[in-house]
């Protein structure tokens, strides 16, 4: 049956907008994932977003910028990517009873609603702290703006980025680039499909040849989709999308988001285009070490990053007149310091994503060195009797943790029953009776229940303690 749009707002308290996010992520594609969920490379819209978790996190005000690697970060960027998602046309791979039905729920009325009701919540949560992050370019002069536009292409081309050198430095190679063409897939294609989005309109007469700028770029991506599937099909991985949704950082989420959300937001053009000029660059940087990368640990050498057609420094002053210049005759002034207002806040993204993806490799890379660190941590709290918060689960066989950060430094105790742990597509760890990993704050995991039942419990590590290990 369905919900007039009266009896879908009479659910909902106008003086709680975190109600408005509950109602949203309690569609039942989005529900918490079940073991046999951990990727779903026939299902496009299946999207765990562990919708309970939503009822002790506060959607309702601006996030800090020092929580933008927790859970309310993730949570919120996987429910926003659905919003903007839900507009778009997404096919699955073959016919299936499980893509019919979330497909079904996906596109439903109710969603669409709900989602127009909760973008505004969710953007104001995870996009405000941008406010008091970006560094103003201090004039409206667009020269000043073609030097930083040039002086940020020079570092960012002649520095490789922490997560790539952390990449190619791990030992376990294969399991790294894996993990970083997951982080790829989860914002490419996005950004282009913003890209797209924003083509639509018409406002040539005010910005010329702007229109079929955006649609070439789009077009040629979409040219490039055999491409990017062969490059996805070499690491064993499927172009579905969302394939790997839980193996999606919120850093990858938000990168995408940010482009969606200037392009979706119309009144926002002059800083979706400064954004964008970003992105630009960062192909520019970035994509032969994407390549480096999976050449290394997968013995690829696509062609995808040199058909991109990634900007070069001579045509960084002519791309900046021919976006900026004619939407001076609009907003005046303004059009500058809202373009580079774009162009800073998506580079304060891609830095916070370096630091995650660095951040993540390293911890994955070395699972062995933090079940040490467990060990001699839990010795420590015993020999010491130290009182520390603790959370005890109870779990029965095949019950799923959908992947998650925790919002603190945290072991992972099995008491009894056994359990696979994961973080990857490329290998399962499998945790038994007395087995401990130390999990670091914000690190990517998630878990599936083995045994009949599993007991384990997770102690809360406190930041000093955590330091002196």
């Amino acid at each position: 049956m369905t919900l007039a749009p009266s009896e879908i707002l009479s659910s909902l308290d106008p003086e709680d907008s975190n109600s408005i996010v509950k109602a949203f992520a309690a569609n039942t594609a989005f529900r918490a994932a079940e073991w046999e969920e951990l990727t779903t490379e026939d299902n496009p819209y299946r999207r765990p977003v562990r919708p309970d978790d939503l009822a002790w996190l506060d959607y309702s005000k601006p996030m800090p910028a020092a929580k933008a690697l927790k859970l309310s970060a993730l949570l919120g960027h996987r429910m926003l990517r659905n919003v903007y998602d839900s507009g778009l046309l997404y096919l699955p791979p073959t016919a299936g009873k499980a893509p019919e039905t979330d497909g079904a729920a996906f596109y439903s009325d109710r969603n669409r609603m709900l989602g127009a009701l909760a973008a505004p919540v969710l953007e104001q949560h995870l996009f405000t702290l941008l406010d008091g992050e970006r560094k103003p370019l201090g004039s409206s002069d667009p020269i000043h703006l073609r030097r930083e536009v040039r002086e940020y292409y020079q570092q960012r081309i002649a520095e490789p980025g922490r997560a790539f050198t952390t990449a190619l430095a791990t030992k376990d190679r294969k399991a790294s680039a894996t993990f970083v063409m997951l982080q790829l897939s989860a914002f490419l294609p996005a950004a282009r499909t913003a890209v797209g989005r924003a083509a639509l309109g018409e406002y040539d007469a005010t910005h010329p040849g702007a229109r079929t700028f955006l649609l070439d770029d789009y077009r040629s991506w979409a040219g490039l989709h055999d491409t990017y599937r062969s490059l996805l099909a070499g690491a064993a991985l499927k172009p579905t999308a969302a394939a790997y949704w839980q193996l999606y950082l919120g850093t990858s989420l938000a990168r995408g988001n940010h482009l969606h959300q200037l392009s979706h937001n119309r009144e926002k053009y002059p800083e979706f285009l400064g954004a964008l000029l970003h992105h630009k660059i960062e192909e520019a940087a970035d994509g032969p070490r994407f390549a480096e990368v999976f050449e290394d640990g997968l013995g690829l050498r696509s062609t995808l990053f040199d058909a991109l057609g990634a900007v070069r420094e001579t045509d960084l002053d002519a791309l900046v007149d021919r976006l900026l210049l004619p939407l001076v005759s609009v907003y005046g002034d303004q059009a500058v310091d809202r373009f580079h207002q774009g162009f800073a806040d998506a580079r304060w993204f891609s830095r916070l994503w370096d630091e995650d993806l660095a951040e993540q490799l390293a911890w994955a890379d070395s699972i062995e060195l933090h079940q040490e660190k467990a060990e001699r941590i839990n010795k420590h709290i015993e020999d010491n009797n130290i009182v520390v918060d603790l959370d005890t689960f109870v779990e029965s066989n095949e019950e799923t943790s959908t992947t998650h950060v925790h919002n603190e430094h945290r072991l992972v105790m099995v008491e009894r029953g056994q359990m696979h742990f994961w973080n990857n597509t490329t290998h399962k760890l499998e945790f038994n009776e007395g087995d401990k990993v130390l999990i670091p704050v914000s690190r990517l995991h998630g878990s599936t229940v083995l045994s009949g039942e599993c007991t384990y419990h997770q102690p809360i590590i406190p930041e000093e303690m955590y330091q002196q290990f």
